[in-house]
């Protein structure tokens, strides 16, 4: 019975410590996301518009343009979230006994 309560302890603290060890990695994981979403998203938005990133006022613009961009992505997914909010998602017509 001892041996079942110290294998159960030892268990669990394996578990706790991958947790954390997880819960680190998965961190790591959405920083590096985050930074290459970014980095490509202010690539696109700015490619074909013509501004100058080795001025002060080329980058004012290029931020303008970038967090206006981002502003109607936002605005995008909660048009696209109260519509489906919106919908009927019953099965209203399938429950219909065919005569």
């Amino acid at each position: 019975m001892t041996s079942f309560v110290v294998a159960v302890l030892i268990a669990a603290v394996w578990l706790i410590l991958g947790f954390k060890r997880f819960r680190h990695k998965f961190f790591t994981i959405f920083l590096i996301a985050l930074i290459l979403f970014t980095f490509i998203s202010f690539s696109m938005v700015i490619k074909n518009k013509g501004v100058d990133l080795k001025t002060v006022s080329g980058m004012m613009q290029a931020g303008k343009l970038y967090f206006s961009w981002l502003g109607s992505v936002f605005g995008n997914f909660k048009t696209i979230t109260a519509d489906a909010i919106r919908m009927d998602w019953s099965n209203a017509d399938q429950n219909k006994t065919r005569s």
